[in-house]
């Protein structure tokens, strides 16, 4: 093997050494941003449950209130 096919196999093996290491950090770096984006979503889909439960609570209170207070009405006649 001669010298400058040496330096180049070097070259080589380092470059792509770089870019194995970038590619791995750039994919731990995306795991954790896409865990919390996660977390954040699980969350604001728990408040809409939340939110949805206590909207149909007082929709269902309201219309049997409303009913009772017709057949209260209606008893009163």
């Amino acid at each position: 093997m001669h010298v400058f096919e040496m330096v180049v196999l070097i070259v080589a093996i380092a470059v792509f050494g770089n870019i194995v290491l970038q590619h791995m950090k750039q994919k731990g770096r995306a795991r954790p941003d896409a865990e919390v984006e996660n977390d954040r979503l699980r969350g604001e889909i728990g408040n809409l449950k939340d939110r949805i439960a206590t909207l149909e609570r007082l929709a269902t209170d309201k219309s049997r209130r409303l009913a009772d207070e017709i057949d209260a009405l209606g008893r009163d006649r």
